[in-house]
């Protein structure tokens, strides 16, 4: 079987998870915690950044952080994994959702400013497939209407946006290293504070409520319960063996490249012909080769494309139902139609992308793609027809 994914280890990884043992702190904001945090910090320039357990915790520190309470709405895409909502929704939120785009599942920004009202308190977009939103619409949305901006960049390590690193443009940012991500350490993620004001209650609501930090760079000579918060910061052996991943980030991000330009090139005729879309980078974005999806002309036809796929041995999935539609929230969606999530949730269809891929897998995975598809009919301008 070729499976969806597959972790890749650059080798480091258990040596720096056995220093980190032996330093005698394998708590959190160890060692390599500290590594992983400059490494971030200089290389992307990123204001400060905090390690956490996981893009959820992150994403629910957002949520604090921007003081969310019932009866404020932000705004998101429908087309998300529920994490992005949700630590939203536990702080009382109304998730107000916007459709995506027709040339890729990002947030359709044309869309945000009509939804937004007086009780909205930010805007929460997610870069999917790492591939920027246009953030400057975003942003100039967000200083007019004088709200935050979080970037859900579970997916977007290593990709811009107009020369800026994603995760560095909205007030937060958060991101993912779980072991579906292009780097990783099983579970694991980041916040990043772009915005200054954030950084002191961020550590405080990190270590469980408390300014421990300060007392611990010596600031203070004791410290106490100061505010509402969680144990969002992770073991330094998850760090340690997240700094092994980052160290190699150049290597791991070109061979993920060229084996998602090898999908983009075979593939890239059945497109011309009708019979799929592929990913569309726009001119101010770059591809961090996250992920490689293709989007089919029908439900049905996809799920035909999935079982020939699994017949052959290989995995390939689809990806998010629309969250205006899910059993838990579509009692409190105000009942709008969002046609693209819709048909993203329907026609997506996810193909095995991982370090490891090789050549000769990834052949027959097109192979079979091809095969398919050289049976059924063609169709032109496959969005508008899909749309009709």
């Amino acid at each position: 079987m070729i499976p969806f994914n597959k972790p890749h280890l650059t080798g480091n990884e258990t040596d720096y998870i056995r220093e980190s043992v032996l330093s005698g702190k394998i708590s959190g904001d160890g060692i390599y915690t500290k590594k992983c945090h400059q490494f971030f910090e200089t290389k992307y320039g990123f204001r400060k950044v905090l390690l956490t357990t996981s893009c959820t915790d992150a994403l629910e520190m957002c949520a604090i952080l921007l003081d969310i309470k019932p009866g404020d709405e932000v705004i998101a895409p429908s087309y998300t994994f529920v994490s992005t909502v949700n630590a939203f929704v536990l702080r009382g939120a109304k998730v107000v959702f916007a459709d995506s785009s027709t040339e890729n599942p990002n947030i359709d920004v044309e869309e945000i400013e009509r939804l937004i009202t007086p009780k909205t308190k930010a805007i929460i977009v997610v870069h999917y497939a790492g591939i920027a939103c246009d953030m400057d619409k975003v942003m100039e949305l967000a200083n007019q209407h004088k709200l935050y901006v979080v970037e859900d960049a579970a997916q977007a390590i290593d990709s811009y946006y107009k020369g800026k690193p994603l995760g560095s443009i909205g007030h937060l940012a958060t991101f993912s290293f779980h072991e579906t991500k292009n780097i990783i350490s099983g579970e694991g993620g980041m916040l990043v504070v772009n915005d200054e004001h954030f950084i002191g209650r961020a550590e405080i609501i990190r270590e469980k409520g408390t300014n421990r930090s300060s007392f611990f760079r010596g600031e203070i000579d004791k410290y106490g319960w100061v505010d509402i918060g969680s144990s969002f910061l992770p073991s330094d052996i998850i760090a340690a063996f997240l700094y092994a991943q980052i160290e190699n980030i150049e290597v791991i991000q070109q061979r993920r490249k060229d084996i998602w330009q090898r999908y983009y090139r075979e593939l890239k005729p059945l497109e011309q012909d009708g019979f799929i879309q592929l990913p569309y980078i726009p001119e101010y974005a770059t591809n961090n080769a996250h992920m490689f999806y293709i989007v089919c002309r029908s439900l049905e036809e996809r799920t035909g494309l999935i079982a020939k796929l699994k017949e052959n041995q290989v995995m390939a999935v689809f990806h998010y139902l629309s969250l205006h539609k899910s059993p838990y929230y579509i009692q409190h969606h105000d009942g709008r139609e969002l046609p693209m999530s819709d048909l993203y949730s329907d026609n997506l269809l996810r193909l095995p992308f991982y370090y490891g891929l090789e050549k000769i897998e990834q052949e027959k995975v097109i192979d079979i793609i091809k095969g398919f598809y050289k049976q059924l009919p063609k169709k032109t301008e496959l969005v508008k027809e899909l749309q009709k």
